[in-house]
């Protein structure tokens, strides 16, 4: 190693170890985030060895990353992207790549979602020219039912696209039991499930192509950041050129010629010998990550089960103490399911003798964050108000969540005494209300 980067990353530990201080937790003082990125100082060294080898673009730190996430998650291909929610765009829109031949999505085409999820799940969708189906989902799961989707099912219906809520899984066995019977393409959001199984099995691997998010709040994290991930490799090479601008060329950047016929295709009404370099077969964008930041993911990563295993503590910490509480629906994993937990939702009873507003304040107070469930009901916000879509049976639930619903954090920074001062606040909330 150069004596100088050497000297430069002691030196980095060093800073990293002095500003990890932090004194001890003060209730009602110390702030207790519902969420966050936990970095130590691999991350941080990681983070400058990168940004000292000048790697600006993507590289081999990228494909280090793609290559061992695949890997962990039980998939053959990762494309590392710029965001989550890149990553659920890439993934819908490949579904319309004229390379499927009959069976792509054509504007018009139904896609069933549900409508209590997370603006970028739905997105895609629109900005595709298709048509968002919303269904219900269930109370203290907050997620959807087969037997939800399966009535939503149409003429039109060409594909589904659900998260899996809070990290807590939906029915996937299930649904994609349903994908295969009625020729249905099937898109995991598991952005907020990293780690989560069902019936055993690592979510993300049920449907034809998954998505994760890296955003700090997620399991993990480079700052901003995405995957998109799938074992159909023809679908990995149809991710790859949309978010690469389009290009047909699959060489990385820097590379030439691994076709070893650079100069000799014809395609589209281009002239023979074109350079493949440049020929585009879709309508692409550029949404690539960089070389720092897959270096802060591959050190992420060394750490994302005993991660998963703190968000499964806190969680179950927080779901023991407030057993019994009167008035409030406890979340409830899925039956066979074994979540990775992203939050801790909280739903006030509608007849309870409090309001969410209340209990909310009380807790914001005393520096325990809280979060709405997301958008509760995508149907009455105002992006969506006059948009084409369909909705099969009532909304009730996704109503509830939008009024009612909140959560609280479970992320591996928060501690058995920040766990406890949580819940010893809501119940002295609940009790001097009930």
């Amino acid at each position: 190693m150069d004596v100088h980067k050497g000297l430069i990353l002691d030196e980095t530990v060093k800073l990293h170890q002095d500003r990890q201080d932090n004194g001890p937790f003060v209730p009602g003082t110390t702030e207790i985030w519902p969420a966050g990125a936990v970095l130590d100082e691999r991350d941080r060294t990681a983070l400058v060895e990168a940004a000292l080898e000048m790697r600006i673009a993507a590289g081999p730190s990228s494909r280090k990353f793609e290559s061992r996430f695949a890997r962990a998650l039980g998939l053959r291909k990762a494309h590392l992207v710029n965001s989550g929610s890149s990553a659920n765009l890439l993934a819908l829109t490949a579904f319309t790549s004229p390379l499927l031949e009959d069976r792509r999505l054509r504007r018009g085409d139904e896609v069933i979602t549900v409508a209590a999820g997370f603006p970028t799940t739905v997105n895609p969708i629109i900005q595709n020219g298709l048509v968002p189906v919303f269904v219900d989902v269930e109370l203290a799961t907050y997620n959807t039912t087969a037997e939800r989707v399966a009535a939503a099912i149409g003429p039109k219906t060409r594909a589904i696209m659900i998260a899996h809520a809070l990290g807590n899984p939906f029915d996937v066995a299930e649904i994609a039991q349903l994908a295969e019977e009625h020729d249905l393409f099937l898109i995991e959001d598991n952005c907020d499930a990293v780690g989560s199984t069902y019936d055993g099995r690592a979510t993300g691997t049920f449907g034809d192509i998954t998505t994760v998010s890296f955003y700090p709040a997620h399991h993990l994290t480079m700052g901003e950041g995405g995957c998109v991930l799938t074992s159909n490799l023809a679908l990995a090479r149809i991710v790859e050129s949309l978010r690469d601008w389009g290009r047909d060329c699959w060489c990385e950047p820097g590379e030439t010629n691994k076709c070893l016929k650079r100069f000799q295709y014809q395609m589209g009404t281009l002239p023979e010998g074109y350079d493949h370099k440049y020929i585009f077969s879709h309508v692409g964008y550029n949404m690539k990550a960089t070389d720092i930041q897959a270096a802060l993911g591959l050190t992420q990563l060394d750490k994302l089960d005993d991660f998963c295993t703190a968000r499964r503590r806190n969680w179950r910490r927080l779901r023991d103490g407030l057993d019994g509480v009167p008035h409030l629906v406890l979340p409830e994993a899925t039956p066979r399911s074994d979540p990775s937990w992203f939050g801790f939702a909280l739903t006030v009873d509608p007849d309870a003798p409090f309001s969410r507003a209340a209990l909310v304040g009380f807790l914001e107070d005393r520096r325990i964050g809280t979060r709405r469930l997301f958008a509760g009901n995508l149907t009455r916000h105002p992006a969506y108000i006059g948009q084409e879509h369909r909705v099969v049976g009532e909304l009730t639930n996704s109503d509830i969540i939008a009024e009612q619903t909140f959560w609280v954090g479970v992320y591996p920074a928060l501690t058995d005494e920040m766990m406890d001062y949580v819940i010893s606040s809501v119940k002295e909330f609940v009790g001097g209300r009930a």
